[in-house]
């Protein structure tokens, strides 16, 4: 019995040691195609991505210098024209220091959208490959082009469209966990097509954050309504109202009925502003351009230039509604209140509503910012009513105009975040980095010499003094305004950089310009042969460290001095390689014994700009031909190491290819843990191999 189990654990060991092998290869993303909205005109086709758990895919819009971008290429074809570009949810931006740009990706799903022409009433064939980067904590897998086909259905009426795209477009959905790129366009005839609703790329606790966000910065902005002229000074009328006409018990309702007011309108706009419109909103150039004019009629009126009011006949019918008295009249009095002070409360909401909701794709995120501000906007006004002693402490002056003129100057400056976004959907170039920041410095600039007294606006008096407020918060703003000034030559500003354009569109970079004109650090082992290397015109190793970009190059280099080969599998926007180089090989002891001690060859999977000579050309198992140096090199380490992600790292003996470690080497940022390893294999490769070498002539 016991000799029966052990013959049986033998065979299942057999049975799971190739899938175990086979599971190597990381292929954390599953794919689906389908055709939504197909009617005699057009069509859209959706391309939906479902990621394992903590891998992330990279935007279509990326900043020069950082990661590959989701790519879409298209063949072709006389049966559709394409009608504008790929549509994608707001992706997740954050700066990176590695990059030292700001990295706009996706997690868990995400659905990327064509719209398509219909230049035939038949049924044809969209055609074409895609090709995208995914990373997570650990790993970058470096871009394949995967082809994909959608099968267009002939053109029925709107009712019977759906059920025609399921009867007869089966080969449409592809599950790349599950077929090849070049299998999947084959998929089994009698497979349904299943259609994948686009869900939002959040996860839904980072969704709830946002929204809790939205709330607090909502709230807020209520609050700061209140030392605004239009409104500071209703403050003692409406608490009077409630306290002397002795209906202070409704001062409840008066607060309660302003969030009611601001719930209502965001219900509203929450209805009419799904998560599709949202996206519109907050990508399109149109609502974007908008935006920016918005923003800058809200700041003209707070210079003083005009004032935004509604018409008078909704407040003169809201008030008379007011003073009829009963448990109505606090409703009244709070509409009454909400559309008098609407010429200061307007550009303030206006800027908070536009801001929260362009910058989510969640659907609840109007209710929630209206809310926030109604709340925020009712709590002076009910607190004061309930306790009237405190306004003894109130005092209205030349404050509030203060208050207005910098809400103006901030209300100039964010806008032009919205006329950033246009221009970067248009490709302008009228508001790139350099040109944004100094707009803000001067913004900045002038708002701090308001404080100071130096500009004066209608409403403001002569001051006869500076207050130790504004003097402080002028300092403030000069060292906001100090520290935007290296922008201009190119720090990252990390503290704003998501107000501020992309670093690519910065003309002027000192730090690029260092980085392009850097003179490599010898290390003793360069030599005539360092000129003519391949592709060291095109490709660099880290500051300080020298090596070669051809393997065949490496093996002859490390034959001749008698050392191992340390083989790099990289990529130019692989963030998970700089942070190993920067945390790790910039390590004393390894910086050392990396450059003493080894032959450095990095093979770059992603650098598929450089195109091989035909001799070099690989064809692969499934007949696909590889002609770039990045697909090469891919192959390579999927073909000897059953690896597809990056940073890896091998030792092999350059005669004889053998790996000189018991395990190769991913991504761990513990500079010990890499040390004992390179130790392993320098200390396998001088054991085995080396006597070999010093036997050479």
């Amino acid at each position: 019995m016991k000799r029966s189990v052990q013959h049986l654990a033998m065979l299942l060991l057999l049975l799971i040691a190739p899938w175990s092998i086979a599971a190597q290869q990381l292929n954390p993303s599953h794919w689906t195609y389908t055709v939504e909205n197909v009617s005699a005109e057009s069509a859209d086709l959706c391309f939906t991505v479902k990621l394992d758990e903590g891998w992330h895919i990279y935007s279509t819009r990326t900043d020069d210098g950082g990661p590959l971008p989701t790519e879409f290429a298209f063949n072709p074809s006389s049966n559709y024209t394409l009608n504008g570009g790929i549509a994608e949810p707001k992706p997740h931006e954050a700066f990176d220091d590695i990059f030292k740009v700001t990295v706009r990706d996706f997690a868990n799903q995400v659905t990327f959208r064509q719209k398509i022409k219909r230049n035939t009433a038949k049924a044809f064939k969209v055609e074409g490959t895609l090709s995208f980067q995914l990373c997570n904590n650990g790993s970058c897998i470096a871009p394949e082009d995967r082809p994909f086909v959608f099968e267009i259905a002939e053109a029925t009426p709107p009712a019977t469209a759906s059920a025609a795209a399921t009867d007869k477009e089966p080969s449409q959905t592809m599950d790349t966990s599950l077929t090849t790129p070049d299998t999947a366009a084959e998929a089994d005839s009698n497979q349904p097509v299943i259609q994948i609703i686009d869900e939002p790329s959040e996860k839904p606790a980072e969704s709830g954050q946002s929204l809790w966000l939205a709330f607090l910065l909502a709230f807020v902005a209520g609050l700061l309504t209140m030392i605004t002229p239009c409104v500071f000074p209703m403050v003692p009328m409406t608490v009077n109202y409630f306290v002397h006409g002795g209906q202070r018990n409704q001062a409840w309702i008066f607060g309660l009925s302003i969030v009611l007011i601001f719930a209502v309108l965001g219900a509203l706009l929450t209805l009419i502003f799904g998560p599709e419109a949202l996206y519109f909103l907050g990508t399109h150039w149109i609502p974007n351009l908008l935006f920016f004019v918005i923003f800058l009629l809200f700041s003209l009126s707070f210079f003083g230039l005009f004032e935004i009011q509604l018409p008078s006949r909704w407040v003169n019918k809201s008030d008379q509604q007011a003073d009829r008295g009963g448990w109505l009249a606090p409703f009244f009095m709070a509409l009454t209140t909400v559309l008098v002070s609407f010429s200061c409360t307007g550009p303030i909401l206006g800027a908070a509503l536009v801001g929260l909701t362009t910058s989510t794709t969640n659907a609840w995120v109007s209710l929630v910012t209206m809310l926030g501000f109604g709340i925020g906007f009712a709590l002076p006004f009910t607190l004061l009513a309930l306790f009237p002693q405190w306004l003894k402490g109130l005092k209205s002056g030349d404050w509030l105009n203060t208050i207005k003129i910098t809400f103006a100057f901030l209300e100039l400056a964010f806008g032009l975040k919205f006329l950033s976004m246009a221009d970067l959907y248009c490709n302008w170039h009228l508001l790139d980095r350099e040109v944004y920041l100094a707009l803000w410095i001067v913004i900045f600039a002038l708002l701090g010499c308001y404080l100071l007294g130096a500009i004066r606006f209608k409403g403001d008096s002569e001051a006869k003094h500076l207050s130790v407020g504004r003097l402080f918060t002028a300092i403030l703003v000069f060292a906001f305004v100090v520290y935007m000034i290296p922008g201009l030559f190119g720090a990252p500003l990390k503290a704003i950089s998501g107000f501020l354009p992309p670093m690519g569109t910065q003309d002027f970079n000192i730090e690029r310009l260092i980085h392009e004109h850097a003179v490599p650090a010898s290390d003793g082992r360069q030599d005539e042969e360092e000129e003519t290397r391949r592709y060291a015109d095109q490709l660099h190793l880290p500051t300080g460290f020298d090596g070669y970009f051809d393997l065949e190059e490496a093996k002859s280099h490390a034959s001749i001095t008698g050392k191992p080969i340390f083989i790099d599998f990289t990529g130019k926007t692989c963030a998970n390689c700089r942070e190993m180089e920067h945390y790790v090989w910039n390590d004393p002891a390894v910086k050392q014994l990396l450059n003493e001690e080894f032959v450095i060859c990095a093979l770059y999977v992603d650098e598929n700009t450089i195109f091989l000579p035909e001799e070099e050309w690989m064809t692969t198992d499934d007949g696909r031909v590889l002609k770039t140096l990045g697909r090469v090199n891919l192959e390579y380490e999927k073909s000897a190491f059953n690896m597809n992600a990056q940073p890896y790292y091998v030792i092999v003996d350059p005669t004889t290819g053998d790996v000189l470690t018991t395990k190769n080497y991913q991504y761990n940022r513990n500079p010990r843990k890499f040390e004992a390893w390179l130790n392993e294999g320098l200390g396998n490769f001088k054991q085995n191999y080396r006597s070999h070498y010093e036997a050479q002539p």
